[in-house]
């Protein structure tokens, strides 16, 4: 079995701008995070993230423009010699639609441990939100509570 590091995207991977992340121009990196996942790499975790994305039922943006964040996000990553196995985003949002889906259910990360036969006791969540870490332990993962564009070198002592 796999262990794997599910990530939150916005604050943890992305800079969190306290508003959506949706247009490229506006993407910046948390800084020092592919240091971070080197880290972990070398301690033979998957990377996966784990995100929702509210402002597609919201009607602010749509599911190619995320995707398109996402496949810029892969290619850096990439370029940094780290493979993030797949992106997980909850299109959904509780003003306009009801979902399982949406953290701080655990539904995407369920399909993530299926799907990449991942062993959850040995597997980590880092988010920066309680609906992150909430979702993490119904999925039966640890959990990291991280402030938001926080270093991840400061935060990953316990998991190295």
């Amino acid at each position: 079995m796999n262990k794997a590091i599910f990530l939150d995207r916005d604050g943890v991977i992305i800079t969190e701008r306290g508003d959506y992340n949706y247009l490229p121009a506006d993407i910046t990196m948390v800084h020092r995070i592919a240091e971070s996942l080197r880290e972990l790499a070398k301690k033979g975790y998957i990377f996966i993230v784990i995100t929702n994305q509210g402002g597609i039922a919201r009607g602010l943006f749509t599911h190619e423009r995320v995707e398109e964040i996402h496949a810029g996000l892969k290619g850096y990553f990439a370029k940094e010699n780290i493979d993030i196995k797949e992106f997980y985003y909850c299109p959904h949002h509780p003003t306009t639609s009801a979902c399982i889906c949406r953290k701080p259910d655990s539904l995407m990360l369920e399909k993530a441990i299926a799907r990449f036969d991942i062993d959850a006791s040995q597997s980590w969540f880092i988010g920066d939100t309680d609906r992150d870490i909430e979702a993490g332990k119904k999925a039966g993962v640890q959990t990291l509570l991280i402030s938001a564009n926080a270093d991840l070198r400061q935060c990953i002592g316990g998991i190295l």
